[in-house]
């Protein structure tokens, strides 16, 4: 990134404990000016809508935005129902911490109308989108203007698994799982992509010693992810035995902002959405045995204890 280039950054999301820490993170790259945060797309995943857009909006009065835009979107998938991660985020979406009715208003326009609307107007290669959730937004729009493609500088996106076991099924991620054919219908779009997936997720993971500097942050914001995160920690702990909970979605923030952070390779990806034992999981010629054109930058090597320090000087940004 070149000094003093902002990246102009929309987020797609379904809060989650995980979300609240990468919304939070990108909030407070915009305080030290290296984001220009235009909007906050919400989609149905972790837990249901109804849940997902209030929790967005509660996350943006944490951060002191409590004018952000927010942006309702799709309330399930393309073609299957909704399955939520209640056992991972709790009922809320966001156990850990005490909530409240948001101050921050929902906007009236459809998540997937403000995304075809903002990206037909910027200019070439102008947006990141960082979807972090279930991809049926961004698939949506990028079907209805495909052309649109044009405005995307990049999509880094948190979804797949290809070295790591499935954290929703033996074969598949969440979000891949949730909704593998708008997954495919982005990895396909034309568009520059990188994937953040459980085989770089799992290797940021919010240990104690992590979870302590953001306690010992004189803000608001620091002990409450902290809480957050530890609610969070257990089942992935539990389910993987890693040392802490993997920092999933804000991998994808973070690589957004600092990609040099982390590392892959440029491959084909495709997902499986047909198999009832396979539905979402990914097929990554890692070894370029198909012979086609690579889609996506794959992510598999991440410098863990710098990207937690630029999350925390994010959060410390924060009231």
């Amino acid at each position: 990134m070149a000094m003093n280039e902002k990246i102009r950054l929309i987020i797609d999301t379904d809060p989650g404990q995980d979300d609240a820490a990468a919304i939070l993170a990108a909030h407070g790259l915009a305080r030290r000016g290296l984001v220009d945060f235009l909007g906050m797309t919400v989609v149905a995943g972790n837990v249901g809508m109804a849940l997902t857009a209030k929790n967005a909006r509660i996350v943006c009065d944490w951060a002191g935005e409590e004018d952000f835009p927010v942006y309702a979107g799709a309330v399930k998938p393309l073609l299957r129902e909704l399955e939520t991660a209640e056992a991972v985020h709790g009922k809320t979406g966001l156990d850990g911490t005490a909530l409240h009715e948001p101050r921050c208003p929902l906007q009236k326009q459809h998540a997937v109308a403000y995304l075809v609307e903002t990206l037909s107007r910027a200019e070439d290669a102008s947006m990141t989108l960082c979807p972090i959730g279930p991809l049926t937004n961004i698939a949506l729009a990028l079907s209805i203007a495909p052309e649109a493609v044009r405005a995307i500088k990049r999509i880094v996106l948190m979804g797949g698994n290809y070295f790591e076991a499935g954290n929703m099924t033996p074969a598949a991620e969440f979000n891949f799982f949730t909704d593998p054919h708008a997954a495919q219908i982005v990895l396909q779009s034309g568009a520059p992509i990188t994937v953040l997936p459980l085989d770089v997720t799992h290797k940021a993971q919010i240990t104690s010693e992590r979870m302590n500097r953001l306690r010992r942050l004189k803000n608001a914001n620091g002990s409450r992810l902290a809480d957050i995160l530890q609610s969070y920690e257990r089942f992935d702990i539990q389910q993987f035995g890693l040392e802490g909970g993997p920092l999933h979605d804000p991998c994808a923030v973070i690589c957004a902002v600092f990609p040099e952070l982390f590392s892959g390779r440029m491959c084909r990806v495709d997902v499986e959405t047909q198999s009832g034992l396979s539905t979402g999981a990914c097929a990554v010629d890692w070894h370029g045995t198909t012979g086609k054109t690579p889609n996506a930058l794959w992510i598999t090597e991440v410098d863990a204890d710098r990207m937690f320090e630029e999350l925390t000087a994010a959060i410390a940004e924060l009231p």
